[in-house]
């Protein structure tokens, strides 16, 4: 049956009948809408050793500890942590030589009378994959985009189901048992905007590449990592602080890549309302940026997130080629100011109306949308060398009807010109420093950051040969 598309029941159904497995239940905040399902599809007692749910917060601090916020990963963790070990204490004597345990838990925040934003939960599995193994663990964060708390609910129950599904039939395949997340839901109902995999069984599965799969299979369109490699939740990471991001193929990171994020820091610091705030750096690669002949490269995709990792920064991989689309993803955590830097080129770009052809509004509608919230764009300058100049944000020319437009935007300080570049810098491109590293030539190491150089000539990475 595993080769067939089951829908939620028959999954059920299949791991109920699976004499094998024997597991606990631990659902806090939208009901117990996982276990139901194994309820329902029959033959439960075989697999369900425990269903429970602790809703008030001293009795669940009681089993679990204390919590700052109690639908967090960290909660998550507690009750996979606590309800695994239980369990292995109570039966491993018993059945322990013949059974492949598992926890499944969640703790959700879905709409209510009172909560009316978009529901949202933290779920995983802890599972043997042999009898007496050590166990592995599969999380996920998910938003509920149903507008009713009803099919929150249900929508829930599914993807519980698929992910115990997953885990126990296609642990082997992490890239297919993601494809199966969403199985017997449209896409508008729920988004996996985060996954990690851990344990003996995934060894060797990189969790990047996994962020990257959610963005490419459309359960999410947008995943985040940190400079360890570490997969974070958006929310986690964004949540009410100011962003500094900055696009781009970093294919490889140039000292103008760099440079670009220090003036734009230097400036955005002195903003008012970034004054004494934290501020999130990211760099952000689209999934335009990572496609070549068609297809995403992962191991070229790995090679730029290390040299990412190198100089320390943040990575969020997404589908959003448009930038309002970008902005309101980012103000979706946070209402405090947003800034994204760019070379003059780009913002050019930007004022090309043929990028807006599928919008009713135009660029009017866009640049309505990027700037309806708090964000600035920040330009870096670009050196003309047909004209022997350098172009700036305050002497850039756009189409002529468009010119009350830039202007407008320029005044209220919407564009900022960034002050602080090196001239040396702006006929560095990443096109050019590849095609040197491949071809042999010693150029290239003088065009980025010497920690990036470290790792490429260390790791052999983008083709260099040495």
């Amino acid at each position: 049956m595993e080769g067939e598309h089951l829908d939620t029941q028959q999954k059920a159904q299949q791991v109920n009948f699976d004499r094998s497995k024997y597991g606990a239940f631990a659902e806090i905040g939208a009901g117990q809408e996982v276990a139901r399902w194994f309820f329902r599809a029959g033959g439960a007692a075989g697999t369900i050793s425990k269903s429970m749910s602790a809703y008030d917060m001293a009795v669940s601090d009681a089993i679990y500890g204390p919590a700052d916020r109690y639908v967090s990963r960290q909660r998550l963790n507690k009750m996979l942590e606590h309800e695994y070990e239980l369990m292995y204490e109570r039966l491993a004597k018993q059945r322990g030589a013949s059974t492949k345990f598992f926890v499944f838990a969640d703790t959700v925040a879905a709409r209510s009378y009172t909560r009316k934003e978009d529901g949202n939960g933290w779920m995983g599995i802890r599972f043997q994959t042999e009898p007496l193994a050590p166990p592995n663990d599969i999380i996920i964060h998910v938003r509920l985009l149903d507008q009713d708390n009803l099919l929150q609910q249900e929508a829930l129950g599914v993807v519980g189901v698929n992910l115990i599904y997953g885990a126990m039939y296609l642990h082997e395949h992490p890239e297919k048992l993601i494809s199966t997340l969403l199985d017997n839901l449209s896409p508008n109902r729920v988004e996996v905007d985060m996954i990690k995999f851990s344990g003996p069984v995934f060894a060797t599965v990189d969790n990047r590449v996994m962020s990257l799969q959610l963005v490419e299979q459309g359960l999410t369109n947008a995943a985040m990592f940190n400079a360890d490699g570490e997969v974070v939740n958006a929310a986690d990471m964004l949540y009410k602080k100011p962003i500094l991001i900055e696009r781009g193929s970093f294919r490889p990171i140039t000292k103008t890549t760099l440079h670009m994020l220090q003036s734009a820091m230097a400036q955005f610091v002195q903003e008012p309302q970034v004054q004494g705030e934290e501020v999130v750096v990211l760099f952000e690669m689209t999934l335009k940026n990572l496609t070549d002949s068609g297809t995403i490269d992962h191991k070229d995709f790995l090679e730029r997130v290390d040299m990412l990792g190198a100089v320390g920064k943040t990575v969020i991989v997404s589908n959003y080629a448009e930038y309002h689309r970008l902005a309101s993803y980012l103000f979706r955590y946070t209402k405090k100011l947003v800034g994204v830097v760019m070379g003059v080129p780009t913002l050019k770009e930007l004022f090309e109306e043929k990028y807006y052809a599928d919008l009713e509004g135009g660029i009017l509608e866009s640049f309505g949308r990027l700037f309806k919230n708090d964000l600035k764009l920040y330009a870096y300058p670009h050196k003309d060398s047909a004209n022997n100049c350098i172009l700036t944000a305050n002497n850039l020319r756009v189409a002529p009807h468009l010119l009350h437009l830039y202007a407008y935007l320029i005044e209220n300080q919407c564009i900022v010109g960034l002050r602080d570049y090196q001239e040396e810098y702006l006929g560095i491109f990443s096109r050019d420093t590849l095609v040197k590293i491949r071809a042999g030539d010693p150029g290239w190491e003088s065009m980025v950051p010497p920690q990036v150089s470290k790792i490429i000539k260390e790791r052999k990475l983008l083709g260099y040969a040495g």
